[in-house]
């Protein structure tokens, strides 16, 4: 089979530059096109098998509906954005196999599948919280993995993300509730990504960390993304579809 011949849109990114230094080593892809704010996104798009899209959440929209129109695959890992933005992502799914995920890390994917079953087997008695850490340069909080995060443990406990998150505590705060999922964001130096979620009860705590030391690690597994959804039906996957997690 021919090499998956890739448009990087985002290219002069942290993750952009990653992904094409990942891809020059794999020999199932072949970058044809490097597209960043300012250029021709369109004029390049026509020769391009799949889109990775690491840019500005303001750019997904544009990019998920130029790929649905042209029947290109595409692959989307900036995180930021609007419950409109997601919306519109969503529906050009209808046309072509778009893989969006928060995080690209198989490591992280895994992160995700033991949150809902330590949820799962540790129940109500447990207070949850989840932190997480990035670079200073990083532009929205939470992070969209945090955020995923807690999505699935508000899926575990019947809770709402909008309504039983808890984004930091100031001043008198009062007691926890057992509804309430904290959230806290860090931000320094040149971390890549921390993520921790807490599960805290009398008498004993669960921790779940998974440490990125290397933007390689989402790089590499945008790129089996793009891989594996070659040749799929339209829809919506995630990276749980693509490590067969689901």
């Amino acid at each position: 089979m021919a090499p998956l011949r890739i448009l990087v849109n985002g290219s002069k990114g942290r993750m952009g530059q990653t992904i094409i230094a990942c891809a020059k080593a794999d020999p199932e892809v072949l970058v044809v096109a490097e597209v960043d704010a300012g250029d021709d996104f369109a004029g390049a798009l026509g020769g391009a098998d799949a889109v990775i899209e690491f840019s500005h959440h303001t750019v997904s929209v544009s990019v998920a509906q130029a790929c649905a129109a042209a029947d290109k695959l595409l692959i989307i890992g900036t995180t930021g954005h609007t419950d409109d933005e997601v919306k519109q992502i969503r529906a050009a799914s209808a046309s072509i196999p778009l893989v969006f995920a928060p995080n690209f890390s198989v490591g992280v994917n895994a992160l995700f599948w033991l949150t809902g079953k330590a949820a799962e087997i540790l129940g109500p008695g447990f207070d949850l919280e989840v932190i997480e850490m990035h670079h200073r340069l990083k532009k929205d909080a939470p992070s969209g993995t945090a955020r995923r995060l807690a999505e699935i443990l508000a899926a575990v406990r019947g809770l709402d993300y909008a309504g039983d998150v808890r984004h930091g505590r100031e001043g008198i705060t009062g007691e926890r509730t057992s509804r309430e999922i904290g959230m806290h964001a860090l931000r320094g130096g040149d971390v890549v990504g921390d993520h921790t979620v807490i599960f805290a009860a009398q008498g004993e705590r669960v921790e779940l960390t998974h440490k990125a030391s290397s933007r390689e690690t989402f790089a590499r597994g945008s790129l089996r993304a793009a891989k594996w959804a070659r040749g799929r039906p339209p829809g919506l996957y995630d990276m749980q579809d693509v490590l067969g997690l689901r």
